[in-house]
């Protein structure tokens, strides 16, 4: 019988248990996938946590690669034996599961398994957020928090390759190098910086047209005060905790500023901006301008420690499952 990571209570990581799953056909429009690699993320810490709701018991993770073993009545845009890789609802911390067929994407020849757990969700993120949320122009300077995180990389990266001038933070030295590797123009190193100082400072005192946070409540106030008139404020993660209620007024006096949490899952609902998204981020891959930057494998039962060690910020770039 396979075996998967379930919870049965919200909490801490000991609420991680690996179990025995039965083993089920897929369902019309399903497809079996066996995975290889699983990337994770801290909407699975969110889910673990509660943040998130879900029905319980559950099963956690939201992507993976691997092979398709077995499809169900209908499907035919994959076979068994492609290889590919998706971003579906909880259940991919697995050594199988069932996912619906049109969430999953054939993954190019030179995409290995784990690159893809490394960087599919995050990389779908960042071109959701650059590309659509906020498009980011060539010869825009914009600030990304986390610079050094799975997602930060990809997308300091990525950035670099439109043509944009990148501010980074990051919480230590080490990491501030990590960010400057991937291209970063100006780290600021929030522990003893002063983050806005150092934006306004670089930009002549006018402030960015956006910024990207997954930080949350500990950056958002700072954030808004580095945004020039009219800029766009792009919260996206909670990883200090989530953002407390928000005066709108509060977006008028600080220069009539636009505020949204957008969700990567909302971009890429309809099969085309799947399909459209992906191709652009293999095209990025295949190029060079983005890389995988994986931080820390761990083996499926140790799903724990890899939690611990996201959320911790123990490591940079991404943290991966090997099945």
């Amino acid at each position: 019988m396979p075996k998967a990571i379930r919870i049965h209570a919200v909490g801490g990581p000991e609420v991680l248990h690996l179990e025995d799953v039965p083993l089920v056909d897929p369902a019309p429009g399903e497809a079996r996938v066996r995975h290889a690699a699983v990337g994770v993320n801290f909407v699975d810490i969110y889910h673990r946590t509660g943040l998130y709701p879900l029905p319980l018991p559950t099963g956690l993770g939201v992507e993976g690669a691997g092979r398709v073993e077995a499809v169900g009545a209908g499907v035919t845009a994959v076979r068994p034996g492609d290889r590919v890789a998706y971003v579906a609802g909880p259940g991919s911390y697995a050594e199988v599961r069932n996912v619906p067929a049109d969430r999953l994407v054939k993954l190019p020849d030179d995409v290995t398994e784990q690159t893809a757990a490394a960087v599919f969700l995050r990389g779908l993120t960042v071109q959701a957020l650059v590309r659509r949320t906020y498009p980011v122009k060539r010869g825009e300077t914009v600030l990304w928090h986390a610079a050094a995180g799975g997602v930060g990389l990809i997308a300091v990266r990525w950035l670099k390759a439109l043509g944009a001038t990148v501010i980074g933070t990051v919480g230590s030295d080490e990491k501030a190098a990590r960010a400057r590797a991937a291209g970063c123009d100006h780290v600021v190193v929030y522990s003893r910086e002063d983050v806005v100082k150092r934006v306004r400072d670089l930009t002549g005192g006018v402030g960015v047209p956006v910024v990207y946070d997954a930080v949350g409540k500990a950056t958002f106030d700072a954030s808004l005060d580095c945004l020039r008139p009219l800029g766009m404020m792009v919260t996206f993660g909670n990883a200090s905790g989530p953002v407390p209620p928000v005066d709108p007024a509060l977006l008028g006096r600080k220069g009539s500023l636009f505020l949204t949490r957008p969700s990567v899952f909302h971009y890429v609902a309809r099969r085309e901006d799947l399909e459209r998204a992906a191709a652009e981020l293999f095209q990025v891959l295949r190029s060079g301008q983005v890389k995988a930057e994986i931080g820390g494998t761990w083996p499926l039962a140790d799903a724990a420690s890899a939690q611990e060690a996201l959320a911790t910020r123990a490591t940079t770039g991404s943290v991966v499952l090997l099945v």
